[in-house]
């Protein structure tokens, strides 16, 4: 998670000229976006409840790309550095994190992250 952190400050460093797009509202949307990234994962870790891992994913893209350009692209950074890292560090397999990019594009498109929800996840998830 840190390394998507990082990865996100990067990209804001270098992407100077799209951080000012519309007055710095891409930057805020941004910075929301990470934030609601954030609240995925850690409920996602918080529930621990097997066969959501997709849910959170599309739930965490949708939320943050609901908040615009600025949100869309910080789900994006972060959900494509958490699966490099998960592909070649932690050696999830393919087809694991070709599912978990499908949930992924699924919640940034604007699609139900319900769609992934498994039966019995408590309600306030």
């Amino acid at each position: 998670m840190r390394l998507c952190v990082c990865i996100l400050l990067l990209s804001f460093t270098v992407c100077a000229n799209a951080l000012l797009w519309e007055g710095g509202k891409f930057v805020l949307d941004a910075m929301g976006g990470a934030w609601d990234m954030f609240r995925a994962y850690k409920d996602m870790r918080e529930a621990n409840f097997k066969g959501a891992d997709k849910y959170f994913h599309a739930r965490g893209n949708y939320d943050a790309a609901r908040r615009g350009p600025g949100g869309a692209w910080a789900a994006e950074v972060l959900s494509d550095a958490r699966e490099s890292w998960q592909s070649g560090v932690s050696g999830r397999g393919a087809e694991d994190t070709r599912e978990d990019q499908e949930a992924n594009r699924w919640g940034r498109s604007g699609g139900d992250p319900n769609r992934y929800r498994p039966a019995g996840l408590p309600d306030k998830y």
